[in-house]
Parts: structure tokens; sequence; C-alpha cells
């Protein structure tokens, strides 16, 4: 299986038409970024948010140009420390023009079974598909692009499904 880089896959941002979707299934993530600040805030310390800049700035310019990108993220209640720090930056996220909706695990619709061996994707213009690949520590390896049609079609059916199941950020109170 041949993956791509976080970068490259970033670069997929540039040329999607109008919609980008991601759907978030873990309940934490090793982001070497992220490491430092997540840090401070679970010291209760201030965070320097400066580490978001390129995706905000990326997303800002994406959503400018009236495309969408929407997040579920599907997560266990009572949340991990890593889950409540990254429902706390949200709202940066939707600032920069993200559409981001929760869905606890225990609400899932019944008979829900996630395709791409459960692993997170995205989505774009309901025709590719970027999977992520993670560690055994919950590293990000990279992503891999599947352009199959039954495969694409059974995440856009998901996604419909979980988008409307999910709960916007602004009324999740976790």
């Amino acid at each position: 299986m041949e993956l791509i880089s976080s970068a490259e896959r970033n670069q997929l941002f540039e040329s999607f038409a109008q919609d980008a979707f991601h759907l978030e299934l873990r309940d934490d993530y090793s982001v070497p970024g992220e490491e430092s600040p997540f840090s401070n805030w679970l010291r209760g310390e201030a965070v320097d948010h400066s580490y978001m800049e390129p995706w905000t700035q990326l997303m800002r310019r994406v959503t400018g140009q009236g495309k969408t990108v929407r997040r579920v993220r599907v997560v266990t209640e009572p949340h991990s420390p890593y889950i409540q720090w990254e429902h706390a930056t949200t709202t940066r996220n939707e600032d920069a023009g993200e559409e981001i909706r929760w869905l606890p695990r225990h609400r899932l619709p019944e008979g829900i079974t996630f395709p791409l061996g459960g692993n997170d994707w995205w989505l774009y213009d309901d025709s590719l598909l970027a999977v992520g690949h993670f560690d055994s520590d919950g590293r990000v390896l990279g992503s891999e692009i599947i352009e199959d049609p039954d495969t694409v079609a059974d995440c856009v059916r998901l996604r419909d499904l979980l988008w409307a199941a999910a709960v916007p950020h602004p009324e999740y109170k976790p």
C-alpha cells in the first residue's frame, strides 16, 4: 500500500471542487506539532495556538472560495483528555470556516459498520478518499488514496447518515 504524507494530503484541498468531509474515529491523536500545546493545556497553562495557523489559513482560503469542509468526530464519553482538548479548540476550526459535529459512540445508529478497517478518512467531492493510517502509538503514517466507486459510495452513505445524526459543535455539551 502506497501512502502519501500529510502535506501531500493537504494539497488535495487545492484541487477539490465543492466538499471535503473528514470522519474522525480516534479518541487520541499523537500529532507531533500538537504535543507541546496539548501538554501546556493539560497543565492549565496558556496555549500558543500558532501551530494551527497553517491549517486555519488553508481552511479560510478554501471556504472563502465557497467550498465546504466538514467533520464528524465520533467520540467515547466520558472523553479522553485529548478529546476534551480538541473540543476546547474546535472554535478555532469553525472560525476558519469548517463545520464540525460530534457523535458519541453510544449514540451511533444501530448496525453501523465502518468501512476501511475503521480508519479515519477524508472524502473529497464524493469521488476520492484519503484514508488515514496510524502506527501502534497513534502517530500518523500517511494516507492511502482510494477511488474505487463502491468504496467511495459506502463512505458517502455513511457520511450522510452520521452527519444527520451528529450534534453541531455549538450545541454539543460534553
